[in-house]
């Protein structure tokens, strides 16, 4: 890119990070919540890199001027993209989350770039990440993913399954239990999508109340639907579109 097209594309992303900070703030205002209560992930699936570092400028520009706003934070999809883009954004010091399934194989290649695995659905990949984790950077936190909707292609624990597994997260010393991930119902009924947002704040606040008092943690909502998850305790919204514009439709 040329330094004017870098100027323009940052000025757009900021503009677009901006729009979801004020819709945020909205959401939070209706809610009777503090809209710093609420952390902004960068969705970055097949975004470039260089894009990637155009958004975080931006939003260091933003925070500049108000100090107050909390960083957003950056969230990979796949390993893939996560070990190609980190060293590009290394100089940027990032807080990078896996938000994608991980494989076992993979874990390695992960936790050089992350620092949070929001995609926890089993007892065997918690052990193989406690096991991974240097101990000179452990606990490694975690969110437990939990599949709200029931639909077979939500990846996830069933909500029946979420309080054993947090138990056998939180008892893996070199991991910390910090709360839940899910994603939202594939539909237009919002009705729908507010309940599965409802029940995962059940499910967290549950776990508090058993003494897990660090899994706070709500990452529920995208660009489609963070107000409806605001409303129901989100504490950190995934947003992709609402940034960077729609994702290219892959050719068949």
């Amino acid at each position: 890119m040329t330094a004017d097209e870098d100027r323009t594309g940052r000025a757009a992303l900021g503009a677009a990070l901006a729009d979801v900070r004020r819709r945020v703030a909205t959401a939070c205002a209706a809610a009777g919540r503090d809209p710093h209560e609420v952390r902004i992930l960068l969705a970055t699936k097949t975004v470039p890199a260089a894009t990637v570092r155009l958004a975080l400028e931006a939003d260091a520009a933003a925070r500049a001027a108000d100090p107050t706003l909390p960083s957003v934070l950056v969230g990979e999809n796949r390993v893939q993209e996560l070990v190609v883009k980190g060293p590009d954004l290394a100089d940027l010091a990032p807080t990078t989350h896996l938000i994608g399934p991980l494989q076992t194989n993979k874990v390695n290649a992960a936790l050089r770039w992350a620092s949070c695995v929001q995609s926890v659905a089993s007892v065997d990949l918690a052990t193989r990440l406690a096991a991974r984790v240097d101990p000179a950077r452990a606990p490694l936190d975690v969110l437990v993913q939990v599949n709200v909707s029931g639909e077979p292609t939500k990846n996830g624990v069933s909500p029946a399954e979420a309080a054993a597994l947090a138990d056998r997260v939180a008892a893996l010393g070199s991991l910390r239990l910090a709360g839940f991930m899910t994603v939202g119902a594939n539909s237009p009924d919002t009705v729908r999508i507010r309940d599965g947002y409802a029940l995962l704040r059940e499910i967290r606040d549950a776990t508090l109340t058993a003494g897990h008092a660090t899994a706070r943690e709500l990452s529920m909502g995208m660009s489609r639907d963070l107000e409806v998850a605001v409303a129901e305790g989100a504490t950190m919204v995934r947003v992709g579109t609402a940034v960077f514009g729609a994702r290219p439709t892959p050719v068949a």
